[in-house]
């Protein structure tokens, strides 16, 4: 059975075939990629799902091109948007860069460090000509668009079937409530389980997200409000006073406020919690953890990953169960200093090109999303079945929204994400908690 890879919206399909290097105005001379090599760096590493295809990849253009990639890819955290920033600084960073394109971004390209889209397109007018415009994300200084998107994403509800069987509970619909949502913690608390697998002192990002966008709407979600008391500002207390609900009510592990993602990740996949709201990557890491060979997809255990599904995150406000956090927030940069190396600026091109092809972004976008003009058809029979379940869901998302921390990011976060343990155990005020944030982001914004 043929099913198309989900869009955006799944309501837009995408369209274009284009074979690698064909956008390239001028192709290099007979035998003068051969000693080239690129840097390259991309979050294509650890339990990514696509780690494998990235390696593939780069192995499959390196035996046509001739061209060697050297390269650096590091599992995407604050420790590697950190170093990426401190590569642009000092000189060292890779000509070719798979990274955020939201305010992560805005150093390098305040300074210039990046091509626009639009310039390579001057020599290489075919470039990314397979993508539609319109899904392509402009950069938050300028508005000029960089990143050329591979596989989008969205972050949705995980639920290990089994422990809701044990307690009783069904896997949650299209119009599920926070209430509906707190009754069944509660049966699954009852029932000897974790109800939500989170490490609150580690990983807050995707509880902050989505209690946050429960208080405010579609059209004003990536709004940061001026103050705890100003537009969005209630709503960003509200959300996190419901994190605080939450735990006041033990549905998160004994150990949340200490514990690492991987612990906490670990209960859910051993089965002694119920859910996890995490992103569209994490399918490959449930996957993984279902195999004998956490590196070797052959060894998956079927039966053991069948008890997995994803689906929609409760609502406690105006947006829908079915209106998720997700887009194309990643994407292909092609730096200034590969640019300006005549040696280096035709390979830079057509790595970008080889990697974005149709079928190559099909591969990539899977179950989550993509800017493509078309999507090829792919055969359901190249799927596994949580990824299965994740394409069926998203056949019933009404809406996806960009997540406001990628807005709110740096120094700007410490108080609401750091801080989580004080406002949940009630230290610090949610309200006190989301205003310093809003005056950190003021005066960074202000400078």
């Amino acid at each position: 059975m043929k099913k198309k890879v989900v869009s955006i919206l799944l309501v837009t399909a995408m369209v274009g075939t284009m074979a690698a290097g064909c956008g390239s105005k001028k192709g290099s001379e007979e035998g003068k990629d051969e000693e080239l090599s690129l840097s390259v760096t991309t979050t294509f590493a650890g339990e990514d799902g696509n780690a494998g295809n990235y390696k593939d990849a780069v192995a499959a253009f390196e035996k046509e091109s001739g061209i060697k990639i050297n390269d650096s890819s590091a599992v995407s955290d604050e420790t590697f948007k950190a170093r990426i920033e401190t590569d642009f600084q000092a000189g060292s960073e890779p000509d070719v860069l798979f990274f955020f394109n939201g305010a992560d971004a805005n150093s390098f390209i305040e300074e210039g460090k990046v091509v626009s889209i639009d310039e390579i397109r001057k020599e290489y007018p075919d470039y990314a000509s397979n993508m539609n415009d319109d899904l392509i994300a402009p950069s938050l200084v300028d508005d000029v668009k960089y990143a050329v998107p591979v596989n989008g994403y969205w972050e949705g509800l995980f639920c290990n079937t089994e422990v809701l069987d044990a307690a009783g509970v069904e896997v949650p619909g299209a119009d599920y409530t926070w209430a509906d949502f707190e009754a069944d913690c509660e049966k699954i608390k009852a029932a000897g389980y974790t109800p939500i697998a989170a490490a609150l002192g580690e990983i807050p990002h995707y509880w902050w997200e989505y209690s946050i966008f429960n208080h405010t709407s579609l059209d004003t979600h990536l709004e940061v409000p001026e103050s705890a008391d100003k537009g969005n500002g209630p709503g960003w207390v509200e959300g996190m006073e419901d994190i605080k609900g939450l735990y006041d009510k033990g549905y998160f592990p004994e150990n949340t406020l200490s514990a690492k993602d991987d612990e906490t990740f670990a209960l859910f996949t051993s089965g002694k919690a119920a859910f996890l709201i995490d992103g569209s990557w994490k399918v490959g890491g449930i996957a993984s953890a279902c195999q004998s060979d956490p590196d070797d997809a052959s060894t998956l255990d079927t039966a053991k990953l069948d008890k997995y599904t994803v689906t929609y995150v409760p609502t406690n406000g105006e947006r829908k169960a079915t209106d998720l956090i997700g887009g194309l927030s990643m994407g292909y940069y092609i730096t200034q200093k590969a640019w300006d190396d005549e040696t280096k600026r035709d390979a830079a091109v057509k790595f970008v090109e080889y990697m974005t092809t149709d079928d190559m972004v099909a591969k990539f976008a899977q179950h989550t999303a993509s800017a493509l003009k078309e999507a090829p058809e792919v055969d359901s029979a190249d799927f596994n079945s949580l990824q299965i379940k994740a394409i069926d869901m998203m056949a019933g998302v009404t809406s996806l929204t960009g997540a406001v921390q990628d807005v709110f990011n740096g120094q700007c976060r410490v108080s609401t994400f750091d801080g989580m343990p004080q406002i949940v155990t009630g230290e610090v005020s949610a309200k006190d908690a989301v205003q310093q944030g809003l005056e950190a982001y003021a005066e960074e914004t202000a400078e």
